[in-house]
């Protein structure tokens, strides 16, 4: 029997999990689980790759030790546009830096005055965001930064643990086509971008799609970790790889990827770069299947994750469960705007939403339960004006909506969208990153085709359904 590995991290925890197939049906073994920390230095915000890298080896030890050289595999998925600078002699340079950190903030309106937006929309496709990796990257350059002078290569996240396991350095599809920076019809690094906005396009490495075989595990790796396997490009973005184990039976239906953030969308054949595309910020990405995931990122249940923290600093209990029925149960109707920045990253996330309500002349919630309604609600009304703005833009209807990841546990939210949107919701698999990735791995292997398709069943992959 074959086994896969699918280290998938998300901004806020990471998994190892092993999958294996039997006739088409996958069972998944959460091997080693473990929080993602962003850590705060000298004012400047950075993802601990370190502790990260160490943990990826923590779970693959123990995958070895449990299933030993049946392992065929290891795929990396993680979230989007964030990335890792080498030297010349392959040695990280710092830390990565967080999308969170506000090197960024401004950055926009200096991009525009060198490329006109419309301009920089028709190459790239991507919604504007001052977090993508093209903004990072320029502001880097704009403020001398000694990492960029002296780097040799750039590595997103996911391509940076595959380097550190395999030696071999590569830019995957799929998370690269979040950076705004790759030629969303060439699907090629773009040169205007590049030399439009003076970065080191030397810096970007040959990119590959998922199926691919990046390579084995270097010598000293195999000693370290007990064994064995090839490291396989999967959907590296962690929504691609959502997106990957969703099992669609028509064409009228848009997929949210829910949890720190909410992303949501539709697959279309092409880009669609449109006035209306542009003037609605949506985003165009490349896909696992080699179409397209148009779609918007959404601040998600960041903003829950936010108050679960405050709470928890200060000894308050915080069991999810519990916040979700209190939420069932809660008269609260105050709603805020899910996407303003005074939500993205507030020294206190109770203050800012407070503040809000009565600005606003709002209830100010008095519960959690209150608290757990009011994030629930302004996502699904957000959620509501997306699909609508996705049918204009795309041209399709949608019916139905497949929420899948963590954010698809939550009842509450899958009901209100429901109701806010009109569409039959179907929420689950929880496991979607790690299924749609696995499936990668297994098609690659030959173990999964069209004549031999995944099939669902078992814990982390049931489904439920929620009617408007």
């Amino acid at each position: 029997m074959m086994y896969y590995v699918a280290a998938d991290f998300g901004a806020g925890s990471g998994r190892v999990i092993v999958g294996c197939l039997n006739n088409g049906e996958l069972t998944l073994d959460e091997i080693h689980r473990f929080p993602n920390r962003q850590i705060n230095l000298g004012g400047r915000v950075y993802w601990d790759f370190l502790s990260l890298y160490e943990e990826i080896k923590i779970g693959l030890k123990k995958a070895f030790a449990k299933y030993g050289s049946e392992i065929k595999s290891i795929g990396i998925d993680t979230w989007g546009v964030d990335y890792g600078l080498l030297d010349k002699n392959g040695r990280l340079i710092s830390n990565p830096v967080c999308y969170r950190d506000s090197r960024t903030q401004g950055i926009l309106e200096k991009a525009f005055q060198k490329l006109p937006k419309e301009k920089f929309f028709s190459l790239a496709g991507n919604q504007f965001m001052e977090i993508n990796t093209v903004f990072q990257l320029y502001s880097a350059v704009l403020e001398g930064d000694e990492a960029v002078k002296n780097a040799n290569k750039l590595l997103f996240m996911p391509d940076l643990f595959a380097y550190f396991l395999t030696g071999k350095a590569v830019n995957e599809y799929t998370i690269s086509s979040t950076s705004q920076m790759l030629n969303s019809l060439t699907r090629k690094w773009d040169d205007t971008i590049f030399e439009t906005l003076s970065l080191p396009k030397t810096l970007m490495q040959e990119i590959v799609y998922p199926g691919t075989p990046i390579g084995s595990l270097t010598p000293a790796m195999q000693e370290e970790l007990g064994g064995n396997a090839t490291v396989v490009a999967v959907g590296s973005h962690d929504t691609a790889s959502a997106l990957a184990a969703i099992s669609a039976e028509d064409d009228e239906w848009a997929f949210i990827s829910s949890g720190t953030w909410s992303l949501m969308g539709m697959v279309t054949p092409t880009p669609l770069q449109t006035p209306e595309v542009l003037a609605s910020d949506f985003t165009n990405e490349g896909a696992v299947s080699g179409d397209i995931r148009i779609l918007k990122n959404i601040t998600g249940l960041w903003l829950l994750q936010s108050l679960v923290k405050e709470w928890t600093a200060q000894g308050i209990d915080c069991d999810y469960s519990r916040m979700v029925v209190e939420g069932e149960n809660s008269q609260c109707t105050s709603v805020i705007p899910v996407t303003d920045s005074r939500f993205t990253a507030p020294r206190s996330m109770k203050e800012a939403i407070d503040n809000y309500c009565k600005e606003t002349n709002q209830a100010v919630p008095q519960t959690q339960g209150d608290y757990m309604r009011l994030v629930c609600q302004s996502l699904a009304t957000e959620y509501a004006k997306v699909k609508q703005e996705l049918e204009l833009s795309v041209g399709r209807k949608i019916k139905t909506i497949y929420i899948v990841g963590g954010g698809s546990q939550n009842g509450l939210l899958n009901k209100l969208t429901a109701q806010k949107t009109g569409c039959k919701v179907v929420a689950g698999p929880v496991e979607a990153t790690a299924i749609g990735n696995i499936k990668v791995q297994a098609e690659w292997a030959g173990e999964l085709s069209k004549d031999n398709p995944l099939m669902l069943k078992g814990k982390g992959m049931e489904l439920k359904t929620f009617m408007p």
